[in-house]
């Protein structure tokens, strides 16, 4: 029986020569796999056929998009997931669904390989060959860009030589990953990080800087999971979609940072999630009511964890299930609306409600009702500060 190899296929230069590539130098069958995570772009139907004509025996196109929200962008919403505390984890959010699909195929297809089209440079082929490990720890990974000297000029000349039907339209200068959570841009001129980016960069926002009237809404929480926006009901996907329209319309989301990927080098990266970054902030601002100081002080650290694992790859990981459990039972009283101003490149809150509210008005006044006893304070102020004390008085006695 001849061998099968399935292909992370994007429908790019890269994995549409690599079906080719693969065929020659290992003699298996290709079975392309394409997920529509929400990137836009081309029709999913010609990303197909464009793998059959570059000689797949199969092509897969699946429609991952709500799998997506619901079960990868709500988490990393959940755990308020910002990677260096500002970014929103955009491409690494969605690998481990596209293995998912990949190692599905593998099985079903019974193929002994997996391939993707990641360079030796990115978290990418961690992030692949890590998932791939855990889900189909039988299966062989093959990285021709990174491991088989296929280099974009190669790729070039041998589609020109096979005749493959690449689209031979102008190359962007950059590198780009999208998809519904956000899109990040990388390399050509920004590799200098002292050139700013410029306006061709971004395509999910608009020019901050631009006068236009705010935009004021309103979003629904139901135990940790958007449900509303201005009182209409929305799905996970249906949230961050609208989203990303109304809050990109004010510039909301824009991101250029140097980051610390996993291989150990710092890289210039430009991002931009409006969707991704309004609903996180409603999402804290909502915690900020409903959760318990403690709990909320720990979760905090949970969060910053829990973006630092899936950025390394790790969402496959013992660790990320636990902390999983413990964001799902901090959500079970987050519920209720925010809303928010979405002007000038930023979302800022200006009004909270809930039932499941911490907050009372007549503990916290400073007007007439107060029903605060200050006259506990005092003794708790003393209690509170006898172990600094006490250690401040041994430091004096003893000439510290």
């Amino acid at each position: 029986m001849t061998e099968r190899v399935v292909l992370a296929y994007s429908g790019g230069l890269d994995t549409s020569v690599a079906i080719g590539w693969i065929a020659e130098e290992t003699g298996a069958e290709v079975i392309a796999v394409a997920g529509d995570v929400g990137q836009g772009g081309e029709d999913m139907e010609v990303i197909r056929q464009r793998a059959l004509d570059c000689g797949a025996v199969e092509s897969i196109v699946a429609d991952m998009r709500d799998e997506f929200a619901d079960e990868f962008c709500l988490p990393a919403l959940q755990a308020n997931a910002l990677y260096m505390d500002r970014y929103p984890l955009v491409s690494a959010l969605s690998r481990p669904l596209i293995v998912k699909h990949l190692v599905a195929a593998a099985k079903y297809h019974g193929a002994s390989m997996v391939a993707h089209g990641c360079t030796g440079k990115g978290n990418d082929q961690v992030r692949f060959e890590v998932g791939i490990g855990a889900l189909g720890p039988d299966l062989q990974v093959l990285a021709p860009v990174r491991d088989s000297g296929m280099t974009r000029d190669k790729a070039i000349a041998f589609a020109e030589e096979k005749g493959l039907p690449i689209a031979t339209t102008k190359k962007s200068p950059y590198s780009i990953d999208q998809n519904v959570w956000g899109r990040a841009v990388e390399t050509g001129f920004l590799e200098d990080i002292w050139n700013g980016p410029i306006e061709d960069v971004y395509e999910y926002t608009q020019d901050p800087t631009t006068p236009r009237e705010a935009d004021e809404v309103t979003i629904g929480f139901t135990a940790g999971v958007p449900t509303s926006i201005d009182g209409k009901p929305v799905t996970v996907l249906q949230a961050i979609e609208q989203l990303n329209a109304r809050a990109g319309a004010q510039g909301v989301g824009r991101l250029d940072m140097v980051e610390d990927r996993l291989v150990g080098i710092k890289s210039r990266e430009v991002y931009e999630a409006p969707g991704a970054i309004a609903l996180i902030t409603a999402h804290q601002e909502l915690e900020n009511v409903t959760i318990e100081r403690d709990l909320a002080r720990f979760k905090r650290t949970v969060g910053q964890r829990w973006a630092e694992l899936v950025y390394d790859g790790l969402w496959f990981s013992p660790l990320k299930k636990a902390l999983d459990a413990f964001v799902a039972e901090s959500q079970q009283h987050v519920t209720g609306e925010i809303r928010l101003a979405l002007h000038g490149g930023r979302a800022v809150a200006t009004g909270r409600r809930s039932e499941a509210s911490l907050y009372d008005f007549n503990l916290a006044t400073y007007d007439t009702g107060d029903t605060f006893d200050q006259g506990l304070a005092k003794g708790f102020v003393q209690l509170w500060g006898m172990p600094s004390k006490l250690a401040a008085a041994r430091d004096q006695r003893l000439g510290s």
